[in-house]
């Protein structure tokens, strides 16, 4: 029971999964940057190759999608869109949460508006990146009871391309572990600054 002598609802497995791994990703984020300069946060193991300052501005793009998930989520309570599962999510969305998930099979560039800047200083870019794993979360739990497979959104690129809601939290956290492990992979580098450091 809470302080406000409230007992908590049991969050549905499936969210409670997507919130476990965006907690996860916090802390591999804090663990990637703990003891990090500058110089090392922007350093690029050759030209073309993120640094990790840009692998995480780049994740820090997910803040444009919390607009779409808050409207979708209020608007899929107005209807009473709820459901306890399991749900049932579209064969398309499921390929590619897997497609994002690292290592990279492929890789593709990123959308022009997507691209992040260079030379940016850890103190503005990592706290904003934890806080965004917060900010996912409340939404997480703002969508338990919903039905995850029947609500669809958009994306923010191309709204021709639709995923379900629960489709869109694991994209999240698959796309999150996608370019932290990018990140790691210049951290470990030979030639990093200051030596390697492991996971």
């Amino acid at each position: 029971m809470s302080s406000t002598g409230v007992v908590p609802r049991i969050l549905h497995a499936e969210l409670s999964e997507y919130r476990r791994q965006l907690r996860d990703a916090r802390e591999d984020a804090a663990r990637l940057v703990e003891g990090l300069t500058d110089a090392q946060f922007n350093w690029s193991p050759a030209p073309g190759r993120w640094s990790i300052a840009e692998c995480l501005d780049h994740l820090n793009n997910g803040w444009r999608v919390l607009p779409k998930l808050d409207h979708k989520i209020a608007s899929a309570s107005e209807k009473g869109m709820r459901g306890e599962g399991p749900y049932r999510h579209p064969l398309l969305g499921r390929l590619y949460v897997r497609f994002v998930e690292p290592p990279p099979k492929i890789r593709v560039r990123a959308p022009k508006a997507y691209v992040p800047k260079p030379d940016q200083p850890l103190a503005a870019v990592a706290p904003r990146f934890l806080e965004l794993q917060d900010e996912i979360i409340r939404r997480v739990l703002a969508a338990d009871g919903l039905d995850l497979g029947e609500i669809r959104m958009s994306s923010p690129i191309s709204r021709r391309f639709r995923m379900s809601l629960g489709q869109w939290f694991a994209f999240l956290a698959a796309h999150e572990r996608r370019h932290l492990w990018q990140a790691w992979q210049v951290r470990k580098h030979p030639d990093f600054p200051g030596g390697q450091a492991g996971n």
